[in-house]
């Protein structure tokens, strides 16, 4: 099962090597990672895309609460929370080919932030849904690189 693993850890060298390292060593591929400072500037946000099953993810995190460096641990994956990712596509674009290839970014808000002589950057922001599917429609016109950043995960707020 996958599982959306959102930690609150100190901000200093090492915190991140010695949780990355607790979960591959008992041989879990980290599937998305994203880490990144809080509005604590000593606290820092790791969120990793975990697949595991109930147990084996139950031991992870228990062994992760024994790290003296993480204060705080989260499982967002029963919680419906809001998941985001930034991708970047560069995308062969002739001259002919251009406002269609920015009609497509438009129809999905992504932004145009670079143009070359024979391309296009995009960058779009989005559930894995969305940036698959503008993945899918620029296949057609010939990606020339893609860089995504890891998910990011946040709960949603409580219904009053």
């Amino acid at each position: 099962m996958r599982h959306v693993l959102s930690a609150l850890v100190e901000n200093k060298p090492g915190v991140l090597s010695r949780v990355t390292g607790l979960i591959s060593r008992r041989g879990f591929n980290i599937e998305s990672l994203s880490v990144g400072p809080t509005e604590d500037p000593t606290m820092s946000r790791v969120t990793a895309i975990v697949r595991a099953d109930e147990v084996a993810y139950e031991q992870i995190t228990k062994q992760l609460h024994k790290l003296i460096d993480v204060h705080k641990i989260t499982d967002l994956t029963d919680e419906g929370a809001i998941e985001r990712e930034l991708a970047l596509f560069k995308v062969a674009a002739t001259p002919e080919r251009r406002s269609e290839i920015i009609e497509i970014a438009n129809i999905f808000r992504a932004k145009i932030v670079d143009v070359g002589r024979a391309s296009l950057t995009i960058e779009a922001t989005g559930d894995e849904a969305k940036l698959a599917g503008l993945e899918d429609l620029f296949r057609a016109y010939g990606i020339k690189e893609i860089v995504r950043t890891g998910k990011i995960a946040m709960s949603r707020n409580a219904k009053d």
